[in-house]
């Protein structure tokens, strides 16, 4: 199991425990065990219909499982709702976009810094004070810092309706990123994106992940072997909602089981080149 029993409790940042979902009779979890250490990039990887998307669900708490524990930050979140588990510092992104496409790409961005609003609703229909003071603060936080690293000043104030996918991702991105989270779910950043896009998102990924400023961990659902053994600390490997391995890259593209079920010879030829 790649050493995965040895992580320090102090270490883990989110960890599920014997996780199970099920539709009607399908299991699209049966048991599934995870620590994910604080740091770290953790690639959660398998074949369409293996669970992964099933799996962020039940992390973020758009679904509760059946069976077993979600921790998070040592406290069991089973029972806490998606804007609960928010504000306790976890942000995803989707395998399919989800943006405004009618508002701009900073409005976009600003609504990911609402639960960091601490003005009343008196001192919020006043702009003096404190709530002056707050607004200029999310905006120097987004514009100086999430517009930067994105590269997306040029579009700041265009629909996101009207932008080209691969920007729309960024903005998605963004708007994760405003919560400023201490740990970031990432489903498929990588997918529809040519070339470029691709190696410009892995570099974002990185950037949030050891940059001092973010130190944000990562949890990445990728079907790009290439990317996920380029970036990842640790990665998960799912079949048929079941657990095959959780190691190291290189403990994941020795493992015969694992070449066996999903990476396959030319897959795993690809990684090693």
């Amino acid at each position: 199991m790649g050493g995965a029993a040895a992580v320090q409790e102090s270490d883990v940042i989110l960890e599920l425990k014997d996780v199970a979902m099920y539709f009607g009779k399908v299991a699209a979890l049966a048991g599934a065990s995870l620590r994910v250490r604080r740091g770290e990039i953790h690639s959660v990887i398998g074949p369409n219909g293996a669970g992964k998307t099933v799996m962020m669900n039940c992390i973020s708490g758009l679904y509760r499982p059946q069976k077993g524990e979600i921790h998070f930050k040592g406290e069991r979140v089973n029972d806490v709702r998606p804007y609960e588990r928010a504000v306790r510092g976890m942000s995803r992104t989707f395998q399919k976009v989800e943006v405004f496409g009618g508002m701009t790409v900073l409005d976009n961005i600003r609504l990911g810094r609402h639960i960091h609003l601490k003005s009343g609703i008196l001192s919020g229909s006043i702009y003096a004070g404190k709530t002056a003071r707050e607004e200029i603060e999310n905006r120097q936080f987004i514009e100086e810092e999430i517009i930067d690293l994105l590269e997306i000043e040029h579009i700041r104030h265009k629909p996101v309706g009207m932008l080209p996918y691969g920007l729309q991702k960024r903005v998605e991105l963004g708007r994760a990123l405003a919560l400023k989270p201490d740990l970031l779910i990432l489903d498929e950043p990588l997918a529809g994106l040519n070339l470029e896009e691709t190696e410009d998102m892995a570099r974002f990924v990185l950037d949030v992940n050891e940059d001092p400023r973010w130190n944000i961990t990562c949890l990445l659902v990728e079907h790009d072997m290439g990317v996920v053994m380029d970036l990842s600390h640790r990665v998960f490997v799912l079949n048929f909602g079941n657990m095959i391995m959780d190691g190291t890259p290189q403990e994941v593209q020795n493992n015969p089981e694992v070449i066996k079920a999903y990476l396959g010879e030319e897959d795993l030829y690809a990684t090693r080149r």
